[in-house]
């Protein structure tokens, strides 16, 4: 059976073999199961309202033309649910009020030439489809009829999705996965997080239709990892990024407890730790990094955990209640699991080799403040030193020996100090490896070998905000990213990867944003109030901002983002002046004007 679909290359991508004679594209010829077959992508439409039963749709009038100015977004009431209504460039749009990824109120979000951008976590959308452009979540936002009629602006909506307030995408499926063999697959996925679900799901909103196989040594379907630090008793099913049905539904596989051993390029072969093989023609490798364990004494006794999966973070929980814990290492990890921690258990301290948490990423005033936010929630910080034993007491551990002298009661042990790259069954593929076992891929999440692709924490790329220096950055918005632009390069459309990046962490009850790349800053400035715990931090590198947090200024942080994000440069000398104005009035409308 002959399946076409048609293919859309750009045109700069088009390479003399790919063109026929009359300088039309020609089919790309993918081997599978050991027979060429012929495919011609075709794009596929996306319906800007899946819904069709007139029973389920609402009518309101939610305001007069003139309520609105240019710029301007209101959430408004249609009687069963409430929508966003946004006025740009003359033209009113409407869409869902939420932000799909954790409900975020999008009317406190960045409205800015043609999308609108969530004050919590930095995902954006457009506003003419709803539709996702950036990060972090996988869903896009519900899009509504409006209309002008004597001078009324009204709103045609769906009931359901005023109550859901989120739109997945159409996708295609795989057009006859019974007659596939097993150990061949078109796309195979290396990794089941937030890049490898993504790259499979642009792949099929893109209209893809052939096979796709994901892989990952976890137990579970993909979820939402960092939930794991920060809402530690959370159950696999609540934290899941798609439920089973959807795997079903789209065909795509997630083959778990699955470990990749080693990977023969040359052949196009996956080799797997029990000696299953599977073939493939486009693979993705995104296994992200594999934490860093204690090399003391006493490591491998019982109730010292690394949190790597649900059932870590929930025994972690179980076991800490009313008992003591120490956490050696101030990472996000370690003053997460703090956070959640603290009223839980008898007592928490935490051990750092640094003087301050987070100095070299937020600087040692805001790494101060954060501290002193812990310490008044009864953590206790152990400072400049590191573990040299791990005592037990019948096979269980009792206490943490510092190299201080410092001895700390343990019923159990949360280890954060860093990650590894999860690269090496990667050694002898022939892969590019740097020094410290990243994979370097371009601007397209492509590696050294054609057909080969990387994403997520495991990889370094050039980041367009720094000059196109190769960076790592392992943030759950970026792996996102990372996973989208490799789907579509995958499919030859020649999308280079130029995001902000964007993170956040949440303890007792604060959330702490933070956009751009501030690796090598020389100079914080911050306006607010760090005792209070409300300000913004711009780190400077020479004249130039590169990187902004805050705390309880939203949304200042996706304002800054927007800006970096249409290449505009914030000049140091700037920031003290303007900055200061826009605390005082809450006017930040400087940061989307013309220039540097």
């Amino acid at each position: 059976v002959e399946v076409k679909i048609e293919v859309v290359i750009p045109e700069k991508e088009r390479s003399k073999e790919e063109m026929s004679p009359n300088g039309k594209a020609s089919p790309l010829i993918y081997k599978v199961n050991g027979t060429a077959r012929h495919y011609h992508l075709e794009e596929h439409p996306i319906a800007s309202n899946p819904y069709h039963n007139p029973k389920d749709m609402v009518e309101a009038s939610v305001c007069h033309v003139k309520d609105l100015e240019n710029g301007q977004m209101r959430e408004v009431d249609l009687g069963c649910g409430k929508a966003l209504l946004i006025k740009e460039s003359g033209e009113f749009h409407a869409v869902g009020h939420k932000c799909p990824h954790y409900g975020a109120p999008l009317v406190k979000g960045v409205l800015s030439k043609g999308r609108i951008r969530c004050p919590w976590h930095g995902a954006c959308f457009s506003i003419g489809t709803g539709d996702i452009e950036d990060f972090p979540g996988l869903d896009s936002l519900p899009r509504f009829q409006v209309k002008i009629e004597k001078e009324k602006v009204y709103i045609r909506a769906s009931k359901q999705a005023l109550q859901t307030q989120r739109r997945t995408k159409m996708m295609a499926k795989c057009i006859s996965l019974s007659n596939y063999n097993l150990s061949s697959t078109n796309v195979l996925i290396i990794g089941a997080g937030a890049a490898g679900l993504v790259c499979a799901e642009t792949l099929r909103q893109e209209g893809f239709s052939d096979r796709i196989v994901m892989c990952t040594m976890d137990r579970h379907l993909p979820y939402d990892r960092p939930k794991l630090s920060k809402s530690m008793d959370s159950h696999p099913e609540q934290i899941a990024l798609r439920p089973k049905e959807f795997f079903c539904t789209y065909d795509i596989e997630v083959l778990t407890e699955m470990q990749v051993a080693a990977v023969d390029v040359k052949n196009k072969i996956a080799v797997f730790k029990d000696g299953f093989k599977m073939e493939y023609n486009k693979l993705l490798i995104a296994t992200g990094n594999m934490p860093k364990t204690l090399s003391c004494k006493g490591r491998e006794i019982e109730n010292v955990f690394n949190i790597r999966t649900p059932e870590d973070a929930n025994r972690v929980v179980k076991l800490a209640t009313s008992k003591n814990v120490v956490i050696v290492g101030a990472s996000f990890l370690g003053m997460e699991v703090a956070a959640y921690l603290a009223e839980r258990a008898h007592s928490v301290s935490l051990v750092e080799l640094e003087h301050v948490p987070f100095k070299k990423f937020f600087g040692e005033r805001v790494g101060r403040a954060v501290m002193k936010m812990f310490e008044n929630h009864r953590v206790k910080f152990y400072m400049q030193t590191e573990v040299s034993e791990l005592r037990e007491q019948e096979g269980k551990l009792k206490e943490v020996v510092l190299k201080s002298g410092k001895v700390l009661r343990a019923d159990v042990c949360v280890v954060g100090v860093g990650a590894v790259p999860a690269t090496g069954f990667l050694k002898q593929s022939g892969i590019n490896i740097d020094s410290k076992g990243f994979i370097v891929v371009n601007k397209m999440m492509q590696t050294n070998i054609p057909g080969v692709f990387a994403a997520g924490d495991a990889v370094t790329f050039p980041l367009a905000l720094r000059n196109n220096k190769k960076v790592n950055v392992p943030h759950w918005q970026m792996a996102h990213m990372h996973g989208r632009i490799a789907a579509l390069n995958m499919l030859a459309h020649g999308t280079e990867i130029s995001t902000v990046p964007y993170l956040w962490t949440a303890m007792f009850g604060k959330s702490l944003r933070y956009a751009g790349h501030g690796e090598g800053f020389d100079d914080v400035v911050i306006q607010g109030d760090l005792d209070e715990l409300k300000f913004v931090a711009f780190y400077t590198k020479s004249d130039e901002v590169v990187a902004v947090a805050s705390i309880n200024y939203d949304p200042i942080v996706s304002k800054v983002a927007e800006v970096l994000a249409a290449g505009r440069t914030i000049r140091k000398r700037d920031v003290d002046t303007v900055i200061s104005l826009s605390f005082r009035t809450g006017d930040m409308s400087w940061l989307t004007g013309k220039g540097s």
